[in-house]
Parts: C-alpha cells; sequence; structure tokens
C-alpha cells in the first residue's frame, strides 16, 4: 500500500507542471492495483478522470484531489489512490470500434463514398477503431488496407442493380456475423437509404444486441411507386435504430416523414470538404473568357436534362462563356446532341467521367460553377467547388440552400429560363470573387474533424441507450402498420432464430479475434511511422 500511495501522489503533484509525466505514474498505478479497480468509489471517479485523460485536462484532476484533501489526508484516508489512476488509465484506452456499412464506397466516386472515406480516416485520427464494409468491386475482393490503416472488407458480392447488391434478408449474415465478432465491433454506422447492404446488416446487428447508427444522404418522395416501396423498407431499418443522422435540417424532416422516427433520436451533421486537397489556382484566371464548370453524374436526378436547354442559350447570351462538362451517365448522349445540334463543339467540352483526384485541376480552371441537381439532401459537390475559389450557381432544392452563405452561391429554380437568369447575375457579380477568400472562408465553416468530433457524440449517445429484449423490439415493428408491421416481425423472429441456429453451429468462442493495427502516417517530409498493437484477451 505504501508503493501505490507513493505512485499515486507523486501523480497528483505533477498533474499541474508535466501530464505525460502525471500520466505515466498513473499507468504505473495501474500496473500495481490492475486487480482491485473493482471498488464502488473508484468506478465512480471513472468517468470524471476519463474525460480529464482524453481531453488533456489536468486542472480536473488538481481540483478533484483538493476536493478529497479537504475531507480526508491524502494519503493514508484517501480511497486508494492508485486504484483510482488504475480507472483512470484504464477507461481512457477505451474507444469505439466501428463497423462503416455501404454499398457505395472506394473505387466508386460520389458523396456518400467521400463521406464514408473522410469520416473514417478522421474517426481513425481520434483513436477510434474503423473498419468498412462493403461489396466486391471488380476484381477488388477481401480484406484491403487504404490511408491511415483503414480496414475494409470487400465481400464477394457483386453488384446488382445501381451498384446495389441483391436483397438476400438472411443469406449475408452469416458473413456479417463473422466480421463484427473477429473484428470486436461495438458500433456499426450503416450509410444511405437505398443500400441493400447496409440495410441487412443493421437488421442483423440489432438481432445480435449491437447498437447502430444510420446516416442518411438523399432525399425522396412520397408519391412515386419507387419511394412509396423504400419509404417502407427505411421504416422497417429505422424501426429499431438507436440514433440517425441527417446531412442537413431538410434531410431531418424528409426522413421523419418518411420513417416515422422520433425526431428527438436524429441529429444533423452536414459533410465537409478537404480544403488541403482543394486549393484555388495559384494565379487568378483571367475573365476575357468565363469558364463554366459542370461536375456531376449524368442522370436524370442531376438535371441533365436542364442542362440541354441551359447551355445553348447561356452561349447564345455570351459569346465568350465556355463549359466544361464532366461526368459520366445515361444523360451524356443527350448532352453531345445538343451540342452537335447548336454547333458548340469548340464552347461546351466533355470530359467524361473525371477521377476524383483530378476534380480539382478541373475545377480550377473555370469562374462559375453549375449544379442543377433536382434533389439533394447536402451536394459535396459545391464545397469542393467553392473551395477552389467558384462562383456557385445552383438549383434551390432540398438542403443545398443550407450550405453556403448568400454571397457565395447565387440560387435559382430547376426552370431553364431561371437557371439562365441565375448564371447572369452570377456573372455580373463575378470581379467581386476573390477566390483566397472563399477557400479561406470554407477551413472555418466545413471542417471533417468537426464532423468526426460531432459524429463521435452520436456514437456516446447511442452506447448509453439501454438494451432491450426481442419482445420489447417487436412492438416496434408493429406499429409499421396494419399488415407491414405483422410482416416486419416475423422476418425479425426468423432472424432471431437463424442467429441462435448460428450460434450452435459455430459458437461465438471458436471465432478468432483478429490484433488490433494501428497505422499512423506523418505526412510533408515527416517520419512514418507504425504501430501495431495487439492485445491478448
Amino acid at each position: 500500500m505504501v508503493a501505490e500511495g507513493t505512485w499515486a501522489y507523486l501523480a497528483w503533484m505533477l498533474a499541474p507542471w508535466k501530464m505525460w509525466t502525471s500520466t505515466i505514474l498513473l499507468r504505473i498505478g495501474l500496473e500495481i492495483h490492475v486487480k482491485n479497480i473493482g471498488t464502488g468509489w473508484a468506478i465512480s471517479m471513472a468517468r470524471i478522470g476519463t474525460s480529464l485523460l482524453l481531453n488533456k485536462l489536468k486542472f480536473l484532476l488538481i481540483d478533484i484531489s483538493h476536493t478529497c484533501l479537504m475531507q480526508r489526508s491524502p494519503i493514508v484516508a484517501m480511497p486508494s489512490w492508485s486504484a483510482i489512476a488504475a480507472v483512470i488509465a484504464f477507461m481512457a484506452d477505451l474507444k469505439h470500434r466501428i463497423l462503416m456499412v455501404s454499398d457505395f464506397f472506394y473505387p466508386n466516386f460520389g458523396g456518400v463514398e467521400n463521406h464514408i472515406y473522410y469520416l473514417s480516416q478522421c474517426l481513425l485520427k481520434l483513436g477510434h477503431k474503423v473498419v468498412v464494409l462493403t461489396h466486391a468491386y471488380g476484381n477488388r475482393s477481401g480484406v484491403r488496407y487504404m490511408t491511415g490503416g483503414l480496414k475494409v472488407y470487400y465481400v464477394p458480392w457483386r453488384p446488382f442493380l445501381m451498384q446495389n447488391t441483391f436483397p438476400t434478408i438472411y443469406g449475408t449474415f452469416p458473413i456479417i456475423r463473422t466480421i463484427l465478432l473477429r473484428e470486436k465491433i461495438s458500433l456499426v454506422h450503416g450509410h444511405q437509404a437505398f443500400s441493400t447492404l447496409c440495410h441487412e446488416t443493421l437488421m442483423h446487428a440489432r438481432t445480435m444486441g449491437y447498437k447502430v447508427v444510420f446516416t442518411d444522404h438523399s432525399l425522396y418522395g412520397f408519391a412515386d411507386v419507387g419511394s412509396i416501396h423504400m419509404n417502407k423498407v427505411l421504416q422497417f431499418t429505422l424501426a429499431d435504430v438507436t440514433r440517425a443522422i441527417c446531412v442537413s435540417h431538410t434531410s431531418k424532416e424528409n426522413t421523419v416523414l418518411r420513417s416515422g422516427l422520433p425526431p428527438e433520436k436524429v441529429f444533423v451533421i452536414p459533410n465537409a470538404v478537404d480544403t488541403a486537397m482543394f486549393k484555388p489556382a495559384q494565379q487568378r484566371l483571367g475573365r476575357d473568357e468565363i469558364v463554366i464548370v459542370v461536375i456531376s453524374r449524368l442522370v436524370y436526378r442531376k438535371g441533365a436534362d436542364l442542362l440541354v436547354e441551359v447551355i445553348p442559350e447561356v452561349c447564345r447570351l455570351y459569346p465568350n462563356v465556355r463549359f466544361i462538362v464532366g461526368g459520366d451517365g445515361p444523360k451524356r448522349v443527350r448532352l453531345e446532341e445538343m451540342r452537335e445540334k447548336h454547333s458548340l463543339q469548340d464552347r461546351v467540352e466533355m470530359l467524361g467521367a473525371v477521377p476524383h483526384a483530378s476534380v480539382r485541376s478541373v475545377l480550377i480552371s473555370g469562374h462559375i460553377f453549375l449544379n442543377s441537381s433536382l434533389t439533394e439532401a447536402f451536394c459535396i459537390a459545391i464545397l469542393e467547388a467553392a473551395s477552389c475559389g467558384l462562383l456557385t450557381v445552383s438549383t434551390r432544392v432540398g438542403g443545398v440552400p443550407e450550405v453556403l452563405p448568400d454571397d457565395m452561391i447565387v440560387l435559382a429554380e430547376p426552370d431553364p429560363s431561371d437557371m439562365v437568369h441565375a448564371i447572369r447575375k452570377a456573372i455580373s457579380i463575378l470581379p467581386n470573387i476573390d477566390p483566397q477568400v472563399m477557400h479561406d472562408r470554407m477551413k472555418r465553416l466545413y471542417n471533417w474533424n468537426d464532423v468526426a468530433e460531432r459524429t463521435e457524440i452520436v456514437y456516446n449517445r447511442a452506447l448509453k441507450c439501454s438494451d432491450q429484449s426481442l419482445l420489447e423490439r417487436l412492438s416496434r415493428y408493429l406499429s409499421c402498420g396494419a399488415w407491414a408491421g405483422k410482416l416486419f416481425c416475423l422476418v425479425m423472429i426468423i432472424d432471431f432464430l437463424i442467429w441462435r441456429l448460428l450460434e450452435l453451429l459455430q459458437p461465438a468462442k471458436d471465432i478468432e479475434e483478429v490484433p488490433d493495427v494501428a497505422l499512423r502516417c506523418h505526412q510533408h517530409g515527416e517520419r512514418i511511422e507504425e504501430i501495431y498493437r495487439c492485445k491478448s484477451e
């Protein structure tokens, strides 16, 4: 007891001046008292100690120490300082182990793919373990590692329709269960409403008792047949979700209306942009020729049909305007036909699919970024363009009005004449735009580290939710409709029985757990350091 009290007293004395020294001494306290950390007082102090070491608030420990010293003597009567030190050091190492799930991930490119990648990288920097689960892309199958040690499972299923896997309901359960147990996952985070793999994984994870978080990246209607079916699927998935995240307030309203989820369970966390990657050109472009850039998938939802009518009219009004169109899709043929019809081959450049690494080089060659989407929950492309110093012209749909301040964007109704008017307005105010000023503003407005920290808060709240039995969960599904509720309950009962069968055929203790691997890369000429940490149970 003398030795452990000595180490704890030294840690308390050094806390105000040397945080790292006191932390080392707390670690020594952990080694001394590792088998005696179950005292009630020590456990009650663990929460305070955790916030101290995680946020480096060293003065909080001093305040706690002074409170204890006012009541009793510092070493003899105080409740086992080394026990407190052990709990603090132990709790400081507890991080989330997150499984990101979606059918949409690299090498495919898009807003959802970028969101998952950048969020995962920032969560890794915060000390969490992140694993991504998606389907195979071509020859890319099996387990891969990406930048920062991000582990990706490309399960051997091929895309069935629009990069989605074929819905099997129960066929994915065995491999999902194996991944959850092998990686010792504590929380599952699914992305995108029309991802089949996402819905199935969240369903199986809830059956196994995991807390799940869902992020909705899109907006849907309520009238057409496709939206009606998708809304019912979303209602089924979110009936038992722990927490949900939307990328804009408009998206939150849409998700709550479609799924019937209580609004207090839904959080709004916007997307962000990598401002280090999307920088303005070193030299400002001249305005003798005005270049308007369009980069998007050339599909109906992205308003490709609007471009067919807008581009010829703008070219007629402004002889010095030129368009650069990047992207591919079924509507590309219509744009090429428009270019041939109006003889605009020298004024409308069609780039085809643009790799994400080349997006900046395309953006910095223009003055104005044009977004013609018919529906958008947020639109990361607008952030990337603004970070490169481009003035944005966009349709006033979904969550787009929430993205940028009024002086950085010109909004228009999804109508050709109104969009032409918005482009004319943007050209008139173009001399007042300073690309570097816009870039600096984007640095302050949107940051992936901020998104990760806010998402971390959602994870903490999700893990604090109490566990529920199967009967309590089934009551939620019954409220989904007279017939749909009973069908959902039947699906979940079968899922539960399959889980118990899998437990009999292959008990969880027989599934080998993989060691943790943390890879930290220091850029800008610094030394690259690989840290391998293997923990044994």
